[in-house]
Protein backbone atom coordinates (compact mmCIF):
# COMPACT_ATOMS: atom_id res chain seq x y z
CA UNK A 1 0.00 0.00 0.00
CA UNK A 2 1.85 3.28 -1.49
CA UNK A 3 1.32 6.00 1.03
CA UNK A 4 2.57 9.63 0.70
CA UNK A 5 3.12 11.96 3.53
CA UNK A 6 2.18 15.55 2.56
CA UNK A 7 3.18 17.28 5.85
CA UNK A 8 4.76 16.78 8.94
CA UNK A 9 5.30 19.03 11.88
CA UNK A 10 6.31 18.72 15.30
CA UNK A 11 4.04 20.11 18.05
CA UNK A 12 3.11 20.73 21.75
CA UNK A 13 0.81 17.57 21.41
CA UNK A 14 3.06 15.72 19.42
CA UNK A 15 4.07 14.63 15.81
CA UNK A 16 1.58 15.35 13.79
CA UNK A 17 1.48 14.03 9.95
CA UNK A 18 -0.86 14.03 6.71
CA UNK A 19 -0.45 11.34 5.00
CA UNK A 20 -2.47 10.34 1.41
CA UNK A 21 -2.87 6.63 0.66
CA UNK A 22 -5.00 4.38 -2.22
CA UNK A 23 -7.79 2.82 -0.73
CA UNK A 24 -8.35 -0.44 -2.37
CA UNK A 25 -11.34 -1.81 -1.07
CA UNK A 26 -13.50 1.68 -1.98
CA UNK A 27 -10.80 2.52 -4.82
CA UNK A 28 -10.17 6.53 -4.20
CA UNK A 29 -7.18 8.40 -2.21
CA UNK A 30 -7.55 8.54 1.33
CA UNK A 31 -6.61 11.53 3.32
CA UNK A 32 -4.85 10.41 6.71
CA UNK A 33 -4.61 12.53 10.39
CA UNK A 34 -1.87 10.75 12.58
CA UNK A 35 -1.14 12.40 15.75
CA UNK A 36 2.18 10.20 17.25
CA UNK A 37 1.21 6.58 16.91
CA UNK A 38 -2.36 7.57 16.68
CA UNK A 39 -4.76 8.31 13.82
CA UNK A 40 -7.14 10.86 14.48
CA UNK A 41 -9.46 11.37 11.74
CA UNK A 42 -9.77 10.15 7.75
CA UNK A 43 -11.55 11.64 5.09
CA UNK A 44 -12.72 7.57 4.39
CA UNK A 45 -15.56 8.32 6.90
CA UNK A 46 -16.81 11.67 7.14
CA UNK A 47 -20.68 11.30 7.76
CA UNK A 48 -20.32 11.99 11.62
CA UNK A 49 -17.82 15.34 11.23
CA UNK A 50 -20.91 16.43 8.44
CA UNK A 51 -23.73 15.60 10.96
CA UNK A 52 -22.28 17.39 13.71
CA UNK A 53 -23.01 20.30 11.33
CA UNK A 54 -26.19 19.55 10.03
CA UNK A 55 -27.93 18.29 13.47
CA UNK A 56 -26.67 21.22 15.07
CA UNK A 57 -27.94 23.98 12.57
CA UNK A 58 -31.34 22.26 11.72
CA UNK A 59 -31.95 23.18 15.40
CA UNK A 60 -31.44 26.58 15.47
CA UNK A 61 -34.56 28.65 14.77
CA UNK A 62 -34.86 31.82 12.60
CA UNK A 63 -33.73 32.95 9.23
CA UNK A 64 -30.54 34.25 10.54
CA UNK A 65 -27.46 35.07 9.46
CA UNK A 66 -26.16 32.98 12.31
CA UNK A 67 -22.64 33.05 13.66
CA UNK A 68 -20.79 29.47 14.10
CA UNK A 69 -18.30 28.52 16.54
CA UNK A 70 -16.03 25.16 15.66
CA UNK A 71 -13.43 24.05 18.02
CA UNK A 72 -11.11 21.64 15.81
CA UNK A 73 -10.45 22.18 12.41
CA UNK A 74 -8.96 18.71 11.39
CA UNK A 75 -9.98 17.83 7.72
CA UNK A 76 -12.52 20.47 7.61
CA UNK A 77 -15.68 18.66 6.81
CA UNK A 78 -17.41 19.69 9.97
CA UNK A 79 -16.80 23.45 8.99
CA UNK A 80 -17.48 22.57 5.44
CA UNK A 81 -20.80 21.06 5.88
CA UNK A 82 -21.92 24.02 7.78
CA UNK A 83 -21.06 26.60 5.14
CA UNK A 84 -23.46 24.53 3.18
CA UNK A 85 -26.23 26.14 5.82
CA UNK A 86 -27.21 29.61 3.85
CA UNK A 87 -27.95 31.35 6.74
CA UNK A 88 -25.00 30.86 8.47
CA UNK A 89 -22.51 34.33 7.84
CA UNK A 90 -19.59 34.03 9.60
CA UNK A 91 -17.85 30.76 10.55
CA UNK A 92 -15.13 30.86 13.56
CA UNK A 93 -13.15 28.09 13.44
CA UNK A 94 -10.40 27.24 16.86
CA UNK A 95 -7.53 25.46 15.68
CA UNK A 96 -4.78 25.12 17.92
CA UNK A 97 -1.84 23.05 15.71
CA UNK A 98 -1.01 25.87 13.19
CA UNK A 99 0.01 22.91 10.62
CA UNK A 100 -3.72 22.24 10.58
CA UNK A 101 -4.27 25.51 9.88
CA UNK A 102 -1.84 25.68 7.12
CA UNK A 103 -3.23 22.37 5.32
CA UNK A 104 -6.08 24.58 4.61
CA UNK A 105 -4.70 27.67 3.29
CA UNK A 106 -2.68 26.06 1.16
CA UNK A 107 -5.97 23.87 -0.25
CA UNK A 108 -3.61 19.95 0.51
CA UNK A 109 -7.09 18.46 1.03
CA UNK A 110 -8.89 18.26 -2.37
CA UNK A 111 -12.60 18.34 -0.74
CA UNK A 112 -12.30 21.05 1.58
CA UNK A 113 -10.02 23.45 -1.09
CA UNK A 114 -11.39 26.82 -0.95
CA UNK A 115 -12.66 26.48 2.06
CA UNK A 116 -10.14 28.87 3.76
CA UNK A 117 -10.90 31.54 1.34
CA UNK A 118 -14.16 31.72 1.94
CA UNK A 119 -15.30 35.45 3.50
CA UNK A 120 -17.06 33.68 5.92
CA UNK A 121 -14.99 31.58 7.68
CA UNK A 122 -11.66 32.50 10.21
CA UNK A 123 -9.03 30.05 10.54
CA UNK A 124 -8.42 31.17 14.56
CA UNK A 125 -5.29 29.24 15.93
CA UNK A 126 -6.08 29.04 19.73
CA UNK A 127 -7.02 26.32 22.02
CA UNK A 128 -10.62 26.02 22.29
CA UNK A 129 -10.53 24.39 25.61
CA UNK A 130 -8.75 27.55 27.11
CA UNK A 131 -11.40 29.84 25.70
CA UNK A 132 -14.00 28.13 26.82
CA UNK A 133 -12.37 27.57 30.53
CA UNK A 134 -11.52 31.65 30.60
CA UNK A 135 -13.86 33.00 28.59
CA UNK A 136 -12.59 34.51 25.83
CA UNK A 137 -14.84 34.27 23.00
CA UNK A 138 -15.23 37.41 21.03
CA UNK A 139 -18.57 37.14 21.19
CA UNK A 140 -21.93 34.94 21.39
CA UNK A 141 -22.60 32.73 19.12
CA UNK A 142 -25.79 30.86 17.80
CA UNK A 143 -23.60 27.56 17.58
CA UNK A 144 -20.80 26.21 19.02
CA UNK A 145 -19.65 22.53 17.28
CA UNK A 146 -16.48 20.52 18.97
CA UNK A 147 -14.79 17.90 17.07
CA UNK A 148 -11.51 17.42 18.80
CA UNK A 149 -11.33 14.32 21.03
CA UNK A 150 -12.57 11.15 20.37
CA UNK A 151 -14.87 11.02 23.09
CA UNK A 152 -15.91 12.64 26.37
CA UNK A 153 -14.08 9.74 28.24
CA UNK A 154 -11.07 9.29 25.53
CA UNK A 155 -9.18 12.55 25.53
CA UNK A 156 -6.24 13.53 23.16
CA UNK A 157 -5.15 15.65 25.81
CA UNK A 158 -5.82 15.12 30.00
CA UNK A 159 -6.00 18.79 30.26
CA UNK A 160 -9.49 18.80 27.97
CA UNK A 161 -11.09 17.15 30.59
CA UNK A 162 -12.84 19.91 32.00
CA UNK A 163 -14.98 20.89 29.14
CA UNK A 164 -17.04 17.46 29.56
CA UNK A 165 -18.24 18.73 33.23
CA UNK A 166 -21.45 20.29 33.90
CA UNK A 167 -19.47 23.51 34.68
CA UNK A 168 -17.66 23.17 31.59
CA UNK A 169 -20.60 22.71 29.41
CA UNK A 170 -22.22 25.37 31.86
CA UNK A 171 -19.33 27.77 30.37
CA UNK A 172 -20.23 26.52 26.79
CA UNK A 173 -23.28 27.87 27.32
CA UNK A 174 -22.26 31.20 28.41
CA UNK A 175 -20.67 31.87 24.96
CA UNK A 176 -24.42 30.92 22.88
CA UNK A 177 -26.57 32.79 22.23
CA UNK A 178 -30.43 32.62 24.82
CA UNK A 179 -31.52 29.80 21.68
CA UNK A 180 -28.46 28.53 20.78
CA UNK A 181 -27.50 25.19 20.14
CA UNK A 182 -23.78 23.05 21.25
CA UNK A 183 -23.07 19.77 19.50
CA UNK A 184 -20.35 17.45 20.29
CA UNK A 185 -19.03 15.14 18.14
CA UNK A 186 -18.09 11.41 19.20
CA UNK A 187 -16.83 7.78 18.61
CA UNK A 188 -18.45 6.16 20.97
CA UNK A 189 -21.89 5.07 21.64
CA UNK A 190 -24.08 7.85 23.52
CA UNK A 191 -23.19 8.16 27.06
CA UNK A 192 -26.19 8.90 29.72
CA UNK A 193 -24.01 10.82 31.86
CA UNK A 194 -22.80 13.03 29.36
CA UNK A 195 -26.44 14.16 28.20
CA UNK A 196 -27.45 14.03 32.18
CA UNK A 197 -24.45 16.52 32.83
CA UNK A 198 -25.17 19.10 29.37
CA UNK A 199 -28.81 19.16 31.24
CA UNK A 200 -27.50 20.63 34.22
CA UNK A 201 -26.42 23.72 31.85
CA UNK A 202 -29.16 23.47 29.15
CA UNK A 203 -32.90 23.29 29.03
CA UNK A 204 -32.66 20.25 26.31
CA UNK A 205 -30.09 17.66 26.20
CA UNK A 206 -30.28 14.06 24.06
CA UNK A 207 -27.84 12.15 21.88
CA UNK A 208 -28.14 11.32 18.20
CA UNK A 209 -26.42 8.26 16.98
CA UNK A 210 -25.45 8.60 13.14
CA UNK A 211 -25.00 5.53 11.06
CA UNK A 212 -22.81 5.18 8.22
CA UNK A 213 -21.60 2.13 5.62
CA UNK A 214 -18.58 0.67 6.74
CA UNK A 215 -16.68 -1.02 3.69
CA UNK A 216 -13.86 -1.98 5.13
CA UNK A 217 -15.77 -4.41 7.75
CA UNK A 218 -18.98 -4.74 5.33
CA UNK A 219 -20.89 -3.22 7.58
CA UNK A 220 -22.15 -0.28 9.23
CA UNK A 221 -20.75 1.67 12.46
CA UNK A 222 -21.93 4.84 13.94
CA UNK A 223 -20.50 8.22 15.77
CA UNK A 224 -22.47 10.31 18.27
CA UNK A 225 -23.38 13.56 18.17
CA UNK A 226 -24.88 14.79 21.59
CA UNK A 227 -26.90 18.14 21.21
CA UNK A 228 -28.34 20.92 23.64
CA UNK A 229 -29.66 24.02 23.04
CA UNK A 230 -30.86 26.69 25.11
CA UNK A 231 -28.49 27.64 27.65
CA UNK A 232 -29.74 27.71 30.72
CA UNK A 233 -29.14 31.61 32.26
CA UNK A 234 -29.44 30.59 35.63
CA UNK A 235 -27.00 29.71 38.72
CA UNK A 236 -25.13 27.20 36.57
CA UNK A 237 -24.52 29.37 33.68
CA UNK A 238 -23.51 32.48 36.08
CA UNK A 239 -21.60 30.77 38.16
CA UNK A 240 -19.53 29.46 35.34
CA UNK A 241 -19.04 33.04 34.01
CA UNK A 242 -17.57 34.32 36.96
CA UNK A 243 -15.22 31.49 37.90
CA UNK A 244 -13.24 30.75 34.81
CA UNK A 245 -11.24 27.42 35.34
CA UNK A 246 -7.82 27.72 36.15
Amino acid sequence: MKIRELDYADTPWGEISLRERWDPITERDVYEVKLGDDFLMSSQFTTGEEELSRIALAAVPGAGPLTVVVGGLGLGYTALAALEDGRVAELTVIEALPAVISWHERDLLPDTAGMAADPRVRLVRDDFFDVVRTGRADRTYDAVLVDIDHAPDWLLREDHGDLYTAEGFGRVGAMLTDDGVFALWSDEPPEPEVVQRMSVAFKHADAHVVPFPNPITGGHSSNTVYLAGGPRRDDIVAWARNHPAT
